[in-house]
């Protein structure tokens, strides 16, 4: 996987990928549409955020690439990208658990905050790329 081009597009299975981390300026794109929802993602080098109707979706420091993202009554799904480590904050349901699996192991039950954050970090080592999945509990 590289750098996501054209900042978002909508994938051939229904899901979305987004960012650049390859940029040393940043970049937007607003107003896209997926699903009846308006996304706008911002990308570059130092930080990957996309919205959904205004609303933090997705947030890494520092930037990364993100493909099949998908999200779902129950929780987030996606493949994440990036030069280095980053750490990670997903807009979901406040004051909820969730169960997070960081490229197929097991990282713990987390639960959001009153404004439904979540975080974790993803370690990308010798990984090109990492697979994070997000579940309620």
């Amino acid at each position: 996987m590289s750098a996501i081009k054209e900042l978002l597009r909508t994938e051939a299975d229904g899901t979305i990928s987004f960012g650049d981390y390859e940029l040393d300026q940043k970049a937007k794109l607003s107003d896209y549409e997926y699903n009846g929802d308006l996304y706008k993602v911002k990308t570059f080098k130092e930080i990957t955020k996309l919205e959904r109707n205004g609303m933090l979706v997705y947030e890494s420091v520092p930037g990364t690439s993100v493909s099949n993202f998908a999200a779902v009554g129950t929780g987030v799904s996606f493949v994440v990208e990036g030069p280095e480590d980053a750490q990670v904050t997903l807009g979901l349901e406040e004051d909820t658990e969730y169960q997070v699996t960081v490229d197929g192991e097991y990282s713990g039950v987390v639960k959001t905050n009153m404004g439904g954050k979540l975080m974790l970090s993803v370690e990308m080592g010798s990984a090109d790329q990492i697979r994070v999945k997000v579940e309620r509990v």
